[in-house]
């Protein structure tokens, strides 16, 4: 005998089917509801004339995350929205930066209601996941360009780094990278002039660490961001272009500018970290741990070089030592995940599966990424 539904019962199923398939948006949907949160961003210098030309997107009312370039060196800025016909909103102060980032964020004095702020995710995509970028390449205002997540990357001091082959160009910077949610993933940083379809994005992790405080002028940024003296610019100089090949991924270029940088400065600890991981990458893992062991000495309490540290020691098979390092880093930092994965993966190289699954308790609640990564493993 056949049983059927309820009709009241089909009814809710068909309900929730259909706003199942409704809540699936295509580009063209997605596009037209998240423009109007892009901007173009243009800077003056004192007598007016026009500097550069960005892109930003509102991450919060009233407040545009920008690539801190983007403004560098400009004495004044506009924002100009995509709505509409567009309208025009002077930039009233500089409210954050991330110098390491490469990220600004500027207060803007807008109707209420007109800004309508994205969300902005920290969880990573996945290799392959299509993805979409609005901003304003060659001052052409609002165009869409879509690709996919070819890669991501770890560059140490900044975070995760996204490649996608969505194409970008010069005024892209700033630019809100979107999942197919029309979420924030990344912002558009660097673009590869000697490759093809090779376009670099800052993770979105980073902007929701950057918080917005009292503003400040144009004029302060150019003093507060001011080196003191001659050998700490051109450490800075190196050290700056080797972060740039480290983006792209050459690390041996990446490394001689860093020992440049800790040549000229070497009281800075970052600039360690970088040889230190440049090193790694390239198997010279006992060049590797000095100097990771040089930067704790600079920063005892740097939770990346204990992690980084630990690292070289696990490739190195020195994997008693690796945990000590692991272990400091999560003692330093508790919150973050990366040390119990690290910790997880360690423990199950020496066959100690009962301390791997305690660290995989610890992700669960962290990271579930992680966790289910380090599953993943334990599987095999």
């Amino acid at each position: 005998m056949k049983r059927h539904l309820p009709h009241w019962l089909a009814v809710v199923l068909l309900l929730v089917v259909c706003a199942g398939v409704q809540a699936q948006e295509t580009l063209p949907e997605l596009v037209h509801r998240v423009k109007p949160s892009v901007v173009s961003i243009i800077t003056y210098d004192s007598h007016g004339d026009v500097l550069m030309s960005g892109s930003g997107f509102f991450a919060r009312a009233n407040q545009v995350i920008t690539n801190l370039h983007v403004i560098a060196g400009a004495q004044r800025a506009a924002i100009r929205t995509l709505d509409g016909k567009g309208r025009t909103y002077p930039v009233t102060g500089i409210l954050g930066v991330d110098e390491e980032g490469d990220l600004a964020v500027l207060g803007v004095n807008m109707p209420e209601g007109r800004a309508r702020p994205l969300e902005v995710i920290t969880e990573l995509p996945e290799e392959g996941e299509s993805v979409f970028v609005i901003g304003n390449p060659l001052r052409l205002e609002g165009s869409v360009s879509n690709g996919i997540v070819s890669a991501v990357r770890e560059v140490p001091g900044i975070g995760k780094i996204l490649q996608i082959t969505a194409p970008v160009s010069h005024g892209n910077s700033g630019s809100p990278v979107f999942n197919m949610k029309g979420q924030v993933i990344g912002v558009v940083t660097i673009r590869v002039t000697n490759g093809e379809n090779i376009n670099l994005a800052l993770g979105a992790g980073r902007v929701n660490s950057l918080r917005a405080g009292a503003p400040f002028s144009f004029e302060q940024l150019a003093a507060r961001t001011r080196l003191s003296s001659q050998t700490e610019a051109v450490a800075e100089l190196w050290y700056r272009n080797g972060l740039d090949s480290l983006w792209l991924g050459n690390y041996e270029n990446a490394l001689a500018n860093f020992e440049n940088a800790v040549n000229r400065n070497p009281r800075r600890a970052e600039a360690w970290i970088q040889v230190g991981y440049c090193k790694v990458k390239q198997g010279r893992n006992a060049d590797a741990i000095k100097a990771f062991q040089q930067a704790l000495r600079l920063n005892p309490n740097s939770v990346e070089a204990y992690n980084k540290l630990g690292d070289a020691y696990y490739y190195s098979s020195r994997f008693s030592e690796a945990i000590e390092a692991y272990r400091r880093a999560a003692q330093l930092q508790p919150e973050q995940a990366e040390a119990y994965y690290n910790l997880g993966m360690t423990y199950l190289e020496i066959g100690d599966h009962t301390a791997a699954m305690e660290q995989g308790h610890i992700l669960q609640r962290l990271d579930a990424k992680l966790y289910r990564k380090l599953m993943s493993e334990m599987q095999r």
